[in-house]
């Protein structure tokens, strides 16, 4: 038996065939590479972070450090607990943007380091964290929308300013003398706790927003802003960083908390986008179409070539399990059994015992549904009984034996 083809073209991949195939891949990661070129190139240079008063974009706080320095108020930026502690001497300000940022210790630290000095010290957004560790006697509550709200108190401060955008967290305290401003559900998104024994008085805001860039000029925010953080000559703007070594002194951050948030985002895009990649590559493998070979292949060639990667990979019982199963489909059309029981004992053996003398000696169970055999000589012993069985069923098929003749 022979396998032929009128095509005799070759099937290997040409390189057009090869830039088919991986041309929408190439095209998508060298979008990915763009992309991130052109997003390192618009974030190199001077850039800086959310409320950072150097910082000109939306979220960023140049506006109010500007306005701050008009009204003769010097700003100095910190990024340590150590350094905001020693510049936050008497008479100055110190702004906290992110409290929560902070472990127990450098919240102690910075409280114990600037209590008894007269000053300010305004905490943004502190949640239930840091107030834990800070004792003001305050709780935060749940948080509201951001919106412009009447100030609903007397802080000079606030009545000045008029309406401001507050909101976020509220807070409660049991202190009397406490200040709260801009109401929310009964609770302040601002409160001020007075000074202590000629220390420094504290301000806790629920919302950042009023010292955003592009909403400094709305409603009272500029006034507000610039009172509660120009109430003396000098600010401390502290920009609480993971690189400060204070901040691993008590509570040991892993490694995922050191990763910035903006790093955590790409890599779960990359890791989207590697799905969808391989959900398209896998939709177009469809099932398989049979080729025709491009050259005459000789089945003995073909069995030849069969036999010889079954001996490399030692794959006997392989081998014996395919020429088994051959030898039981050809015998159950000889012996009168359905091929879908060609593979069954008590079908097929049965069947076959009637068409072999009981002087033959054969067991047949063992030939045709036996173990593997243990090494090569058994296989090719295996393939010969198999043969001549095979052989003596044909040639009583064509040869049955003659009744004799009642004498």
């Amino acid at each position: 038996m022979t396998t032929a083809t009128t095509d005799t073209s070759s099937l290997s991949p040409t390189a057009r065939h090869l830039w088919l195939r991986s041309r929408g891949l190439l095209l998508t990661l060298l979008l990915l590479v763009i992309s991130g070129v052109v997003l390192a190139a618009l974030q190199s240079g001077g850039q800086y972070g959310r409320l950072d008063p150097r910082s000109p974009d939306r979220p960023g706080s140049q506006a109010l450090a500007r306005l701050l320095a008009a009204h003769g108020v010097t700003t100095q930026v910190v990024t340590t607990s150590e350094a905001a502690a020693a510049a936050a001497g008497p008479d100055t300000t110190l702004l906290v943007t992110e409290p929560d940022l902070l472990t127990p210790r450098q919240l102690t630290d910075l409280r114990t380091a600037t209590a008894h000095t007269p000053g300010r010290t305004v905490l943004l957004t502190p949640g239930p964290t840091s107030l834990a560790a800070l004792p003001l006697g305050v709780e935060a509550k749940e948080p509201v929308d951001v919106a412009a709200r009447r100030p609903a108190c007397s802080l000079p401060e606030a009545r000045r300013a008029g309406n401001a955008l507050l909101g976020g967290l509220r807070y409660a305290t049991a202190r009397p003398t406490a200040d709260g401003c801009y109401l929310s559900g009964g609770l302040p998104s601002l409160l001020r706790l007075p000074a202590r024994d000629a220390g420094r008085d504290t301000v806790l805001l629920g919302s950042p927003d009023l010292l955003y860039n592009y909403r400094l000029a709305e409603h009272g925010n500029a006034s507000l802003a610039l009172q509660l953080l120009g109430a003396h000559k000098h600010l401390v703007w502290y920009l609480p960083s993971i690189s400060d070594p204070s901040a691993t002194q008590d509570d040991q951050r892993d490694f995922f908390d050191l990763i910035p948030s903006g790093w955590t985002w790409g890599l779960l895009q990359l890791a989207f986008a590697a799905v969808i990649a391989a959900l398209w590559r896998a939709r177009r493998l469809g099932p398989l179409v049979p080729e025709r070979l491009p050259v005459t292949v000789p089945a003995a060639e073909t069995t030849e070539g069969h036999a010889r990667l079954y001996e490399q990979a030692n794959a006997r019982d392989r081998a014996s399990s395919v020429l088994r199963s051959a030898t039981r489909t050809r015998l159950a059309p000889l012996v009168g059994v359905l091929p879908a029981h060609a593979h069954t004992p008590d079908n097929l053996l049965p069947a076959v015992h009637t068409r072999l003398s009981a002087a033959s000696g054969t067991d047949l169970h063992a030939l045709l549904f036996g173990p593997p055999p243990a090494d090569d000589k058994a296989l090719v012993r295996l393939a010969d009984q198999l043969d001549e069985l095979e052989t003596s069923i044909v040639s009583q098929e064509r040869h049955p034996p003659r009744e004799h003749p009642d004498r």
